[in-house]
C-alpha cells in the first residue's frame, strides 16, 4: 500500500463504514470527461453468457457445495487487499475508475442526485456498488441508473458485513461467520440484482470493504470478482468538499476510487465538482470497472 493511500485512510480511520452506517455523512470528489454524445457513452456491458438472464442464479456452485468446498479452508489474509481483489487497474494509462457505494440501512439509504447529475452532465462513467437494503428503499432508482449506459451496477452485499469466513470484525462490524454465510451474503443481493437486471453483477465489495483470502475466493467462484480500492475519497462519507478534493489528488494511473452515493447532505458531490475538472487537466479519463484497459 503506498503512502498517499495510507495517510487517506488513517486519516479516515472507521470513515469507510460511517458512509453506509446510521450517521449521515459526507462524501467525495470524482473525475469526469468533457460533456460527449450519447452515442460515445460506454455501452452496457453485456450478459455473463455463463449465467442464464432473469432471476435464475443457479449456474454458480449452490451453498452446500461453497459450504463442502471452503468451509474447513483457514484464512491467511484479511484486509482491504487479498489476493484475488481489485484494487488497481492494469493499466500505465492516465486512466481511473470511479465507484460509489450505496449501503441503505438507517441512515445510508438515501439518493445523492446531484453527484449523479454531475456525472451525466460530464459523461463520466462509474461503477455503483449498491446494497439490498438500498435496492428495497430505491428500486425505481436502480432501473433508472441501469438503463443508463454510464453507469454499471454492481453487488455491495445482502446486510453490508465484512466477508470473512472466520467471524472477522472491521471497525467494530461483525463479518459473516462462515462459508455459508459468506455465500448468503454474496448470493442474496446478487439474486435481488439479476432479478431487476437481467443479468448477474460483475463485481462485489462487502461492507466496509473488509475481506479475507477465502472469502474472495467464494466471491470469484460465485461469478464476481472482489472490489477493494486505491483512493478513498471521502472517508466512508465523511469528508467536507475540500477535503474530497485533496483527497483525489492521490489518483494514479489505474486507480480505483471510492465514494458513496447515499449521503446527499454530505460533501461528496460538491467535492466531486472541485476535483474533477483538475483530474481532466491532467489527462486522466475515466471508466466502469467493467471497461478497464489492459495496458
Amino acid at each position: 500500500m503506498d503512502v498517499g493511500r495510507r495517510v487517506v485512510l488513517a486519516a479516515a480511520l472507521g470513515g469507510l463504514s460511517a458512509g453506509c452506517s446510521d450517521a449521515g455523512k459526507s462524501a467525495a470528489p470524482t473525475t469526469s470527461s468533457p460533456p460527449a454524445p450519447a452515442a460515445a457513452r460506454p455501452a452496457p456491458a453485456e450478459p455473463n453468457p455463463t449465467h442464464p438472464s432473469g432471476p435464475s442464479t443457479a449456474a454458480g456452485p449452490t451453498r452446500e457445495e461453497i459450504v463442502a468446498r471452503y468451509g474447513r479452508q483457514a484464512p491467511t489474509s484479511w484486509g482491504l487487499e487479498v489476493p484475488g481483489s481489485l484494487s488497481r487497474l492494469s493499466t500505465t494509462r492516465k486512466v481511473a475508475a470511479l465507484t460509489f457505494d450505496a449501503c441503505g440501512g438507517k441512515g445510508g439509504g438515501e439518493y445523492d442526485r446531484a453527484l449523479i447529475d454531475f456525472l451525466r452532465e460530464r459523461s463520466v462513467p462509474a461503477t455503483l456498488f449498491v446494497n439490498s437494503r438500498w435496492v428495497d428503499a430505491n428500486s425505481a432508482t436502480l432501473r433508472q441508473l441501469a438503463a443508463d449506459p454510464l453507469f454499471e451496477i454492481a453487488n455491495h452485499g445482502t446486510g453490508h458485513l465484512p466477508l470473512s469466513v472466520s467471524g472477522r470484525a472491521a471497525y467494530g462490524i461483525a463479518g459473516t461467520k462462515d462459508a455459508g454465510e459468506v455465500y448468503d451474503e454474496i448470493f442474496g443481493n446478487r439474486a435481488k440484482l439479476t432479478e431487476l437486471l437481467g443479468h448477474p453483477p460483475r463485481f462485489f465489495r462487502s461492507g466496509t470493504a473488509y475481506c479475507d483470502d477465502v472469502a474472495a475466493k467464494i466471491v470469484t467462484d460465485l461469478g464476481e470478482r472482489f472490489a477493494s480500492f486505491h483512493v478513498n475519497a471521502d472517508g466512508g462519507a465523511t469528508f467536507n468538499p475540500e477535503q474530497v478534493r485533496k483527497a483525489m489528488r492521490d489518483v494514479r494511473p489505474g486507480s480505483v476510487v471510492i465514494g458513496h452515493m447515499n449521503h446527499p447532505r454530505g460533501g461528496t458531490a460538491a467535492g466531486i465538482r472541485l476535483a474533477v475538472p483538475e483530474l481532466l487537466q491532467q489527462g486522466y479519463t475515466f471508466v466502469r470497472l467493467s471497461d478497464a484497459p489492459k495496458s
